[in-house]
Formats: C-alpha cells, structure tokens, sequence
C-alpha cells in the first residue's frame, strides 16, 4: 500500500503525455467496506509538469483483492469507472525492499512500471524491461516513461508529505 510513482507505462488513452502521476493505495476494514482498496491516480495530462496549463487530473478507482489473503495477493481486480472492473495482476514485486512493482494486464496492451520515489536506477528499469519480455512475454512497443519532475510548490499543492517525497527530489 502507500505511494507509488509510475516511473514506465505501456499507457492507457488517459496516460499518453501523463507527467507526474502518483498512485496512492489505502487498504480498507474489510468489516466495513464493499471493496478492499482505495486507489487514488493523480497525474498531469502533459508531458511538462511545470506548465501552468497543465492541470492535475484524479482518477479514483477502487480495488479488489483476489484470493484467501488480501495481505499477500498480488492478483486485483480495479474499477476506474462502474461497471468495469479490470485485471490488476502485480507480477513484479520487489520483495528486498519494496521499492518497485510492475502491474501487468492480461492482454499485455498495458503496464505499469512503479517505484517508492520518482526516480529508478536506469539499470533496476532495464532489468524490469527485460523480465517483461522474457518472462511474461510483452511486447513494450509504445512503453514510455513517465517525467517526473518535482518542486516543494508541486509537493504541497499534492498533498504529499517529505516523507512520501523527500527534498532531495525536488528540483
């Protein structure tokens, strides 16, 4: 759970020119609530974060866990929108440190390359790169990756805190 920035994405038509796009996952009491997940996406349309024009677009989505343990499953299904309820698989998961994820879809149209900060190491992308298309077989025709660019002005105005975004990725 927690914050993740989406560092590659083989995009969604929301996601084409996407800048700075943010997930933030809260995982719910399952006594009290119909679904498992809150997933709040917040992202710039466009390719330039620091454009003034380039407003903050949300898509709330909720999540549901698949499985006997919703603790440790990585197979979701999501629902940006009612009725849909889309596939979500985690099919990478860095399980040292937690510090990256890859979400797959079944159809391998899209995926979501995803770290705990805005940056990765270029040689930790590439291996995620290549684990895609030997073991799970994507084509990444169309993979991009995600700017993201970050002033302490953009950090407030997104309600993330210096823990979620320490100074030290701020430009």
């Amino acid at each position: 759970m927690g914050t993740w920035y989406v560092i590659g994405v083989k995009p969604t038509y929301l996601e084409t020119t996407c800048s700075n796009a943010v997930e933030k996952y809260t995982l719910l009491d399952e006594k009290t609530s119909k679904h498992d997940i809150d997933i709040d996406f917040k992202y710039r349309k466009y390719e330039n974060p620091l454009d003034a024009n380039n407003k903050v677009k949300s898509l709330p989505q909720k999540g549901w866990v698949q499985g006997d343990n919703r603790l440790q499953s990585g197979d979701w299904k999501v629902s940006p929108f009612w009725p849909v309820k889309m596939g979500y698989p985690i099919i990478e998961l860095d399980e040292k440190d937690y510090s990256y994820a890859v979400v797959g879809y079944e159809s391998r149209s899209y995926v979501w390359i995803l770290s705990r900060t805005p940056t990765m190491d270029e040689g930790v992308y590439e291996n995620l790169k290549t684990k895609l298309v030997k073991d799970h077989q994507y084509d990444l025709d169309g993979l991009r990756k995600v700017p993201q660019i970050w002033t302490a002005e953009e950090r407030v105005s997104r309600g993330l805190t210096s823990e979620e975004l320490p100074d030290s990725f701020l430009n």
